[in-house]
């Protein structure tokens, strides 16, 4: 079984939250925890899991307007709105889009955690870093258009950065193995390589106040 260890600083929730409670939502995340239970590594996790996420992304109906839109609030900056769909009691699992407006990125960021990163509309394009003394090294970059999708696996695959490429606003979905938008991780500047501790938080849901990651 794939144990989960990177939620663990947060204080549990009295139980799972549906913040987008509909059948849609609740089969996919029963179907995830199924395949995650059968898993024995995060890799293998994140095989098994995705067909059920291919299928989620295909699907034009299951995240409404609101999730799809921009936010001010935001803790990435650039109007980019996190929204939160489905989080573990325990902080073990995620689900939540990303909206970045035409012609925004979001900051280079890290996620300390593993899942699948996937766009639902518009197209973006991705770097993934690693930091490196005095800066950030580039390990890739590439287009991506709606169901499109892709595994953070940590430390490896965990850095990165998307810019929306298409005219209209383009929404990503993140299955991730942590309560992403309340636990305190990094942006890094992109000259120097520098951390800096960063919580994204959600538009739709409230965090705990925590202490902050270390650099």
């Amino acid at each position: 079984m794939c144990d989960f260890d990177e939620h663990q600083s947060l204080p549990p929730l009295a139980e799972d939250q549906y913040a987008l409670d509909t059948p849609r939502v609740r089969s996919f995340v029963a179907a995830v925890r199924e395949r995650i239970r059968a898993a024995e590594s995060p890799r293998q996790a994140c095989e098994l899991v995705s067909p059920v996420f291919a299928e989620l992304l295909a699907d034009p109906d299951w995240l409404p307007s609101e999730h799809q839109a921009p936010s001010s609030a935001s803790g990435m900056g650039g109007g980019i709105g996190q929204w939160l769909a489905f989080r573990a009691a325990d902080r073990s699992l995620s689900l939540f889009s990303l909206v970045v407006p035409s012609g925004a990125m979001t900051p280079v960021h890290d996620h300390l955690a593993w899942g699948l990163v996937g766009v639902y509309r518009g197209n973006q394009d991705e770097e993934f870093y690693r930091p490196v003394t005095g800066g950030l090294e580039v390990l890739r970059r590439r287009p991506l258009e709606p169901g499109d999708f892709y595994a953070l696996l940590p430390p490896r695959d965990d850095v990165h950065r998307v810019r929306t490429t298409s005219p209209e606003t383009s929404v990503s979905v993140h299955l991730l193995a942590n309560d992403t938008g309340c636990v305190w991780r990094h942006t890094y500047d992109e000259q120097t390589g520098e951390p800096r501790p960063f919580r994204s938080g959600y538009v739709n849901a409230d965090c705990v106040e925590e202490p902050r990651a270390s650099d």
